[in-house]
């Protein structure tokens, strides 16, 4: 008890730290539309990273990814290190144009570029999408995740499915309270400063495991990694693995564009930078943040598998997604454990009321205002605009308090239920927007019934020839991506737009390009692939081979050359 009332008093005290400094920078800033939704149009380079970091990365990744090193190898790593490919797209691609229009949702450049129409069918598959699978699944993976580290239902004597509930409605409270009443940069300021604690922990237990590995010495727990089953740290992942390497040049490309470049709950900090080169700079840095997931979320899964054996062995752990528990259970000092529940209830919150505030924003911009302006109401004014967002908020909190713990009895468990459902609207997105970037005369008919396609598709694939379709569910994304492009590249010849779409830029943010974006960009791309060479055949597994080192010495003479122009050319446009 003395160890329980120490963990839940260090993790008040640091949540409270950090919910009063989010109340100090955010004060007064949520009366506004563009206050509220788009934190003034001023965030930073540090809050657009710190946020995007932590609106990734929850409990799930916590515990799913380390349980997929534990079990198999690190594969899995691709969904984490490939991402960092599309965030140089959102900075060089997507970012300029959508801070060019100064839009404040993703539906709202696609009612500019098709009509209104395509707008609310694709607020309709977000709506659908964050109520009924991301919210809830957030939210009930973070509870899982308390209830394994703490052992909630024993500590309290209670059922599982009341704790699990209990959890929930504890967490998701908690969390509401930082996108209802403090909008989105009370959001990103809380999201920073937990991002900065989950950095610090996930470096920390790593470090802590290896000491523990090797008797105390970190250098000797390195050692034993490295040497003894290096198939463990293999990245190329094979057929039977978790994500088959060729996966990366399918449907990964366009399930990470999706996620980094059109999904509103995510790109909704970028569409608040306070001007291009801070949303560039804060794009990029947190695509090297990603770079570093196999070492802070996979490592300590191999650690595990060293110190356990393999799952179902004699001393091995009955399940993968106790790996991380376990090893945080067994190498973090007890003085340590308030800090990192405070860590892992700020990576859940982030993510939720990230959700939350996106949601809302959608509801007020993308359905209350046009169906205002549609019965030609007086023009809503910021306060009232800002007391509906709230009243959306918590109403989509409560209705995800209702679904959450229902996931607890999914038959295939909950990553086959995101897995499935993200499907029904990422692929569909992120090809309507490329194809709405890329040409000017597609009409808003092709991305109509692309969207009813892909819907119908989908399902049949997935629900019904289920057995028939064999691939693996990313190239089916690809192939579906391909297919839907055709379709509206098609439909755009024979049934063009009447006028070529025309841009209409704003002029409400500086479009200044950040001067080291290019060579910045090198860097993560070459981080990208000095990572996959580490893990894989050519390095670790199986032992260092002579191609290895040649190979990163090319990678670094290329950064090298490429910083070296990008300072030349700003010393000369300087002088």
């Amino acid at each position: 008890m003395t160890d329980l009332s120490t963990t839940l008093l260090s993790c008040l005290f640091f949540m409270l730290l950090v919910a009063w400094i989010s109340y100090r920078k955010s004060r007064g800033e949520a009366a506004t539309r563009d206050g509220y939704f788009l934190a003034g149009r001023g965030l930073t380079a540090v809050f657009i990273a710190g946020s995007l970091l932590l609106t990734n990365l929850s409990a799930e990744q916590l515990i799913g990814l380390n349980g997929s090193a534990y079990g198999f190898n690190l594969s899995s790593m691709a969904w984490e290190v490939t991402a960092a490919i599309a965030t140089i797209c959102m900075a060089f691609i997507f970012l300029p144009r959508y801070l060019a229009g100064a839009f404040s949702t993703l539906p709202e450049f696609l009612n500019s570029r098709f009509d209104d129409d395509v707008r609310r069918l694709t607020v309709l598959l977000f709506m659908l999408g964050y109520g009924l699978v991301t919210i809830p699944s957030v939210l009930y993976s973070g509870s899982i995740a308390v209830l394994r580290l703490f052992d909630v239902p024993d500590l309290f004597n209670l059922p599982y499915t009341q704790a699990l509930t209990l959890t929930i409605v504890i967490i998701g409270s908690t969390g509401a309270l930082y996108a209802v009443f403090g909008g989105l940069k009370a959001v990103a300021v809380s999201d920073t400063l937990n991002g900065i604690g989950l950095l610090l922990i996930g470096l920390a237990v790593p470090l802590l495991g290896l000491s523990v590995l090797g008797n105390g010495n970190v250098g000797d727990g390195l050692h034993i990694v490295a040497n003894t089953h290096t198939d463990k740290l293999n990245a190329i992942g094979g057929p039977t693995d978790p994500t088959p390497f060729g996966t990366l040049f399918t449907g990964m490309i366009f399930a990470n564009l999706f996620y980094w470049c059109t999904n509103q709950y995510v790109i909704q900090r970028t569409l608040a930078a306070k001007n291009l080169a801070e949303g560039q700079k804060g794009v990029l840095f947190s695509g090297f943040f990603k770079v570093l997931v196999p070492f802070i979320m996979m490592i300590p899964g191999v650690i595990a598998f060293h110190l356990y054996g393999a799952v179902g062995s004699e001393g091995g752990l009955p399940s993968i997604d106790l790996a991380y528990p376990q090893l945080i259970r067994d190498v973090l000092p007890t003085y340590a454990m308030g800090f990192f529940l405070a860590v892992l209830l700020g990576a859940v919150f982030s993510s939720f009321n990230s959700l939350l505030n996106s949601a809302a924003t959608l509801f007020c911009l993308d359905i209350y205002l046009p169906l205002k302006q549609r019965q030609g109401a007086p023009a809503v004014d910021d306060k009232q605009l800002v007391k509906v967002a709230k009243r959306a908020s918590v109403v989509i909190a409560l209705f995800s308090f209702v679904v959450a713990p229902m996931l607890q009895f999914a038959p295939e468990g909950l990553w086959q239920i995101i897995r499935i459902f993200t499907g029904f609207y990422n692929i569909p997105v992120i090809a309507i927007v490329i194809v709405g970037l890329f040409t000017l005369r597609v009409p808003a008919l092709a991305a109509k019934l692309v969207i009813v396609f892909h819907v119908i598709a989908y399902g049949l694939l997935k629900f019904v020839f289920d057995d028939w379709v064999t691939i693996h569910f990313l190239h089916l994304y690809a192939i579906l991506f391909v297919i839907e492009v055709a379709m509206m590249l098609v439909i755009g010849r024979i049934f063009p737009r009447h006028e070529a779409w025309t841009f209409k830029p704003s002029d409400k943010i500086d479009l200044q390009r950040w001067r080291y974006a290019i060579p910045c960009a090198v860097t993560l791309a070459s981080s990208v692939v000095a990572l996959y060479l580490l893990f894989s055949p050519i390095g670790l597994v199986d032992g260092i081979s002579v191609a290895f080192w040649p190979l990163i010495l090319t990678l670094v003479g290329i950064n090298m050359l490429v910083w070296w122009h990008g300072a030349r050319e700003q010393f000369v446009a300087t002088e």
